[in-house]
Order: structure tokens, then C-alpha cells, then sequence
């Protein structure tokens, strides 16, 4: 991965809200977005940007990623939103909500590099899939400019797009179950309606290199649904997760930390393949099992993880 700052916890904060937004700048998420969009009314929209302005001016953030969440492409704010947040040296990337289509991330890109001003590298772009039609083309909107550095999943907007029988964001409905035969006795299992659209957009962005993060939890006072949401997105290989509120930013930094067990594992892993290689193998079998450099591969990125 291109990046080099942690993204586990990524803190959604109404950027009206200054009270909110100074306590998301001290807190221990590793990234902070300020929301100009769902989080703010429209009378207080002009305000918002003000107040993202000042706080990316003057809070410290430490080393934390610093991100605003823009209004959608068709929303009168977004262009004044560019204008004022291009050229802001602490900001490190916008959110675009509702990403669909390639040539509105194209001409918001070309925006924020002709007003880029002195910043030696332009703001960069994040995408929120939050849409049927984004998921279709998440593909082509990864690749679609080298600005954008990460994907993140909507989960609550999407659920709606699709129709999904749900009033609970980030959880599959109770009725999405997969039920066996008279014979089985009706045994029911649950399935996860965001295993398909969080993996294609991981593929998406493993693909072209960029950051991926789940959408949140939206029962932010249950922390073990945070925790347990949190460990399926980390187990998958996401590297981070949305948090609506700080609650929820411990719980889910421990989801995305490999375990003490994992850690002594990997590291298993690679002596014993380096001690192969020193006898000539490519190959070595490590407790009943075969081990080869897939197996390393995946061990150092979990080392990396712990480090």
C-alpha cells in the first residue's frame, strides 16, 4: 500500500459542530472527516464550511488523516466547498459521497489541481460507493484519476439503493436468512448483505492500490456489534472502518490490531521460511501444514499490521 498513516478508525464529525470537531482532532481515531453533507442541515451549510476552514487551520491534528466530506456532485454548495478547500495545506483528501460516475470525479479532480495554489501535491479524493450504480462502476471510478486514494462503502445509503428491508445501518436485516428443507426442520442461517458489495469494493481497490474502509456501525452505544463489525471488515483485509461516534473508536482499533497469538504465528511463519530458503526450499511444512511464500506474504502484512 502507497499509504503510510493507519486509517483503522476513521471518525465521522458534523463540521458545524466545533465543539465535536475539537474532540475529534485529540481523539485516537487515526482519521477524521468532517462532514459538510448528511451530518449538516442546509441552513447551517455555509457555516459548516467556515467552521471545517478554521479547524483545518487551527487544531492540532497530529498525525492523523484529515478529510471533509463534500455535498454531492448536483448540490448548490459543492463548488464554493472546492474553492474553499482546495489550496488548505493540513487537508489531505476530500470524501466525494454518492460516487457514480467518472466524469464528475475527473472534473472535481481538475478542480482542486487548478486551485491547488501552493500545496506541491493536490488535495486527494476519496469515494463513498454508497449507490447500485457506484458498485457497478467501482471498477472504472478506482482508476478513473491518480488523485483517488480510497474507497469507502456506504452502507446505509446503499442498503436503501437496493431496496434492502432494513432501518439499521451497517446490520443485515433480520428477514435475510437462508432457509434449509421440511427435512432439515427449517434451520434457518443468517447471511450478511454487505459481504458482496464490501468484497468487490476491496477488489476494487487492492486492484488499483488505494485504501479501502468499511461503512459504520450505526449502533454506536453496543460495543460489541462494533467490535464484532469491526473484525469482519479487518479480517477481510479492509484497512479501516468508519466510526460515528468516539465510543466506538477503541473498540475498533482493537478489532484491527493482530492478536498476540496472530502476531507469534506470522512470525513463525517467516523464520521457518527463511530457514528454508537457507536450505535450498522453497517450501517447508510448519505444524502439519505447507507452508510456501503465499503464506509469508500474508504473515508480514499482519506483522506490518502489529507494528
Amino acid at each position: 500500500m502507497a499509504h503510510q498513516r493507519p486509517t483503522r478508525a476513521y471518525l465521522a464529525v458534523p463540521a458545524h459542530r466545533t465543539r465535536l470537531v475539537a474532540k475529534a482532532a485529540a481523539s485516537m481515531a487515526d482519521a477524521v472527516f468532517m462532514d459538510l453533507e448528511d451530518a449538516v442541515p442546509p441552513s447551517e451549510k455555509s457555516l459548516a464550511l467556515g467552521e471545517a476552514v478554521q479547524a483545518l487551520a487551527a487544531l492540532d491534528w497530529g498525525n492523523k488523516r484529515v478529510t471533509v466530506r463534500i455535498n454531492a456532485v448536483d448540490s448548490p454548495f459543492i463548488t464554493e466547498e472546492i474553492r474553499a478547500l482546495a489550496a488548505l495545506p493540513r487537508l489531505d483528501a476530500l470524501i466525494v459521497p454518492k460516487a457514480e460516475r467518472m466524469s464528475d470525479i475527473v472534473a472535481i479532480a481538475d478542480q482542486l489541481r487548478a486551485g491547488a495554489g501552493e500545496r506541491a501535491v493536490p488535495v486527494a479524493l476519496e469515494l463513498l460507493i454508497e449507490t447500485a450504480l457506484g458498485l457497478v462502476n467501482v471498477d472504472a471510478l478506482a482508476a478513473c484519476h491518480d488523485s483517488v486514494a480510497a474507497l469507502h462503502l456506504g452502507v446505509g445509503d446503499f442498503a436503501a439503493s437496493i431496496g434492502a428491508r432494513s432501518s439499521d445501518i451497517g446490520v443485515s436485516p433480520d428477514g435475510y436468512r437462508h432457509v434449509g428443507s421440511a427435512q432439515s426442520g427449517y434451520a434457518a442461517a443468517p447471511l450478511d448483505l454487505f459481504a458482496y458489495p464490501m468484497m468487490r469494493l476491496l477488489v476494487a481497490a487492492r486492484a488499483r492500490g488505494l485504501i479501502a474502509i468499511d461503512g459504520p456501525c450505526g449502533a454506536f452505544r453496543d460495543a460489541r456489534l462494533t467490535e464484532s463489525s469491526a473484525q469482519k471488515a479487518a479480517a477481510m483485509g479492509f484497512d479501516g472502518k468508519q466510526v460515528i461516534h468516539p465510543d466506538q473508536i477503541e473498540p475498533t482499533l482493537r478489532a484491527f490490531m493482530p492478536t498476540a497469538a496472530e502476531l507469534e504465528q506470522a512470525r513463525r511463519i517467516v523464520e521457518a521460511m527463511e530457514q528454508a530458503e537457507a536450505n535450498g526450499q522453497g517450501a517447508v511444512t510448519l505444524d502439519g501444514k505447507m507452508i510456501d511464500y503465499a503464506n509469508v506474504r500474508m504473515a508480514r502484512r499482519i506483522i506490518a499490521l502489529g507494528s
